[in-house]
């Protein structure tokens, strides 16, 4: 690492979103043999408005931008200046992701090895609780004239890289920058320790931001593969890149296979309802289409129906009314049935859609009511869902590859029990309490419609 040059690099930037945000200032030293050879310091004009809140931090207003160049007028220039030296930086993988974008935007491919002084400070320090910039300067002595200014914190992170380098021999600090550049990729928040024996095996992964406050819950059928994929694509995903600087703790589980892990994904999603996972979220009351003998229309009726073993025929699965009329609306559409007679729109007569050409006329007795009811339900059958084709509970034997041992999962009206690891045990989840969840439903019904291609027996209980 002596013979290539340190860059020690601070940016100012328009928010925290290294796709979308920009910088608006950037300064850098660059170091050889212990000494800084050369300076990089400009204001750069993002091409914007700054945020109020961001000019309060740090200073930095349009009037000042206003003169300042624009990020392509400088980025060949100062890509030729950085040339292949290591990058030095406080909370490295952010400032990094922002160059990389705007070299991207420029044009111009950036890609070199990072060194991160937040990660290094938490092995320095592992009994401290704050790591950030501000609390490291007080810490050792050291007065930076202004925080937020690139040109004044990028000069604190140097002295302060020389104070460690006093404080440490200099076998130890080699071992120190050797374990940074193995672990350059991970979150800076997030002890490398953790994850040791993690395996490439399928399961479920937690990661756990301050206070463990849940942040996401994953699966994957190679944990290890998955997890660490978070971490590399940070400077192309605004959302990977807010999971970054927020983990703190990974905890995971193995799963016999890929069912299981589907499984417990979406229960665990809505147990502790993490802030970035959307799509498995606590799913509220469902709504599902109904057709009542002898009526002329569907009801939407409470998904709470799909608690029960099912007599009648339901038709999809929608997290709330609107969906489930946007639903039905399309099939309308598609199949030119009356809006006025699908209970979709209010009125007597003609319907609007027929005067446009797009309905048959069942609203004004040019198609019978009996022949539209006929197609409407038909058209209807792309929705439906399947009825529970067992008596009560079942059990699903998932055997994983290699030597490990199998799993039973326990279902019974399409709901997820549980898992267990014997059909003794499975037998004794079969009269769990459970309400119907839209997502299990989803993931058992593409199992088990063809369970031997998943390898998958299904006993029931």
């Amino acid at each position: 690492m002596s013979e290539t040059a340190l860059i020690f690099i601070d940016l100012e930037t328009t928010g925290t979103r290294a796709t979308r945000d920009r910088i608006t200032e950037i300064a850098a030293l660059k170091i050889a043999n212990g000494e800084v050879i050369d300076r990089w310091s400009s204001l750069i004009y993002p091409e914007g408005k700054v945020p109020a809140q961001i000019s309060q931090l740090t200073g930095i207003d349009d009037r000042m931008l206003s003169s300042a160049p624009r990020f392509v007028q400088i980025a060949k220039s100062l890509r030729e200046w950085l040339g292949d030296g290591h990058l030095v930086a406080h909370n490295a993988r952010f400032d990094y992701s922002f160059l990389r974008n705007e070299f991207k935007r420029a044009g111009l491919d950036y890609r070199t090895s990072i060194i991160c002084t937040l990660r290094m400070s938490r092995r320095l320090a592992p009994q401290e609780r704050q790591h950030n910039l501000k609390a490291l300067l007080s810490r050792y002595d050291i007065i930076p004239l202004r925080h937020h200014r690139a040109g004044d914190d990028v000069n604190a992170l140097w002295s302060l890289w020389q104070a460690w380098q006093k404080e440490h021999s200099t076998d130890t600090w080699q071992n120190l920058l050797n374990e940074e550049q193995r672990h350059r990729t991970l979150p800076a928040h997030l002890d490398s320790a953790q994850l040791e024996g993690l395996p490439a095996t399928p399961g479920v992964y937690l990661f756990y931001g301050h206070n463990q406050l849940p942040l996401y819950v994953g699966k994957s059928i190679n944990l290890r593969s998955r997890v660490l994929g978070h971490f590399q694509r940070d400077h192309q995903d605004d959302k990977e890149m807010r999971l970054a600087q927020q983990v703190q703790q990974i905890e995971w589980e193995e799963t016999a296979g890929d069912l299981g892990a589907q499984l417990r994904e979406a229960q665990l999603v809505k147990r502790l309802m993490p802030i970035m996972n959307r799509q498995l979220r606590k799913q509220g009351k469902l709504a599902t289409w109904h057709w009542p003998e002898g009526e002329n229309c569907p009801e939407l009726i409470s998904g709470s129906a799909l608690n029960q073993p099912q007599s009648k025929k339901l038709y999809g699965l929608f997290r709330n009314a609107t969906d489930a009329k946007k639903a039905l609306r399309s099939i309308v559409e598609e199949h030119q049935l009356c809006p006025r007679v699908m209970g979709l729109e209010k009125g007597k007569g003609r319907c609007f859609a027929n005067q446009l050409g797009k309905c048959n006329g069942a609203c004004n007795g040019q198609e019978p009511i009996a022949v539209h009811t006929q197609r409407a339900k038909g058209a209807l059958q792309q929705l439906q869902i399947n009825a529970w084709p067992w008596s009560g509970s079942i059990a699903i034997e998932e055997r994983p590859t290699g030597n490990s041992p199998p799993a039973w999962h326990v279902v019974r009206q399409w709901c997820y029990l549980g898992s267990a690891a014997s059909i003794e045990q499975a037998r004794a989840l079969a009269d769990t309490p459970t309400l119907f969840d839209v997502d299990s439903y989803r993931i058992l019904n593409r199992f088990l419609r063809h369970p031997e291609q998943y390898g998958l027996t299904v006993t029931e209980l």
